[in-house]
């Protein structure tokens, strides 16, 4: 009959959305771990932008990096299509390069905090300067602002890629599609929020109402709090996002987690975690050592032809 069969299509429908409504929200919770690096990278990229330029160059960045989007999903569309044992290996790769940021955030964290102000001030200057092309500086930052964004845009397409590796075409599409829509509106959104919360601190203390003046010293007190917050729970992130990724890979680590995640009680929440941060952190160290080995042979060599 054709109502039955009206019916019969829209309960298939209705299902398929289900399914990507639900892979959709796996993945953003997986990637949801990039982001807290990711909001706070994006929004130091814009320091020291002219105020009333912030949100001009916050959406030239929210741009390209929905540009490098509509490359990056077809790439993994075509990958998963042609190439479905690629998968795992370059979502392991993912995993390790996360790992491998953590550590090197925090080894150049103490030498970054030591030599901020001096790097920072020849930028003020730059800026201050009437002779210096500031569209250009703009363009600058834009251009590696957009630079960074294809790393961690491509980290959120593969993880997203390993968590429906198992659906049908249509769904991973319909998933691809969505993530990347929703991280490129959440995290742009959200700097843009960032960065002008100082200006909205700064009009409030500037406001009639005693009220308004506390809540505006507060913002302003809080600016530079949220963003060391964010760098800090990115960091965290990167190790247990990256650490959860490599340790699905290592049979003896994922079964370990697994066996606590059965039992149940409190260690079935503490340990999982615990373990993929262990791990993240001795896969970032270890990538590490290898990069500074690779280096020193470079140099070494280099030396030796000269």
């Amino acid at each position: 009959m054709p109502g039955a069969s009206l019916f019969t299509l829209l309960d298939d429908v209705a299902s398929v959305l289900d399914d990507v409504a639900l892979l959709t929200k796996t993945a953003t919770q997986k990637t949801a771990g990039v982001l807290g690096d990711d909001l706070a990278l994006n929004a130091q990229q814009v320091a020291g932008v002219a105020a009333d330029r912030e949100l001009s160059v916050v959406w030239a960045v929210a741009r390209g990096s929905a540009i490098n989007k509509l490359f990056l999903v077809p790439a993994a569309l075509a990958i998963s299509a042609l190439m479905p044992w690629a998968i795992t290996p370059l979502l392991m790769m993912g995993g390790l390069f996360l790992c491998y940021e953590g550590v090197e955030k925090i080894l150049h964290a103490r030498h970054k905090k030591e030599h901020d102000g001096d790097a920072h001030r020849p930028k003020l200057e730059e800026i201050a300067n009437p002779a210096v092309d500031v569209v250009a500086l703009e363009r600058e930052k834009i251009r590696g602002a957009i630079r960074t964004d294809i790393v961690l845009s491509a980290e959120i397409i593969v993880i997203t890629l390993g968590t429906v590796a198992e659906a049908s075409f249509g769904t991973r599409v319909a998933v691809l599609c969505a993530i990347a829509v929703i991280m490129t509106v959440g995290v742009y959104g959200f700097v843009a929020g960032i960065v002008k919360l100082d200006d909205a601190g700064l009009a409030l203390s500037r406001r009639s109402s005693h009220a308004a003046q506390a809540l505006g010293r507060g913002l302003l007190a809080a600016a530079p709090y949220l963003m060391k917050g964010l760098s800090i729970a990115g960091t965290i992130a990167m190790f247990l996002v990256g650490g959860g990724i490599l340790a699905h890979g290592i049979p003896p680590v994922h079964h370990l987690a697994e066996s606590f995640r059965e039992h149940g009680g409190v260690a079935s929440w503490l340990v999982p975690p615990l373990l993929d941060g262990v791990t993240g952190l001795v896969g970032g160290a270890l990538a590490v050592a290898v990069m500074a080995i690779i280096q020193r042979f470079r140099r070494g060599k280099a030396k030796a032809e000269h």
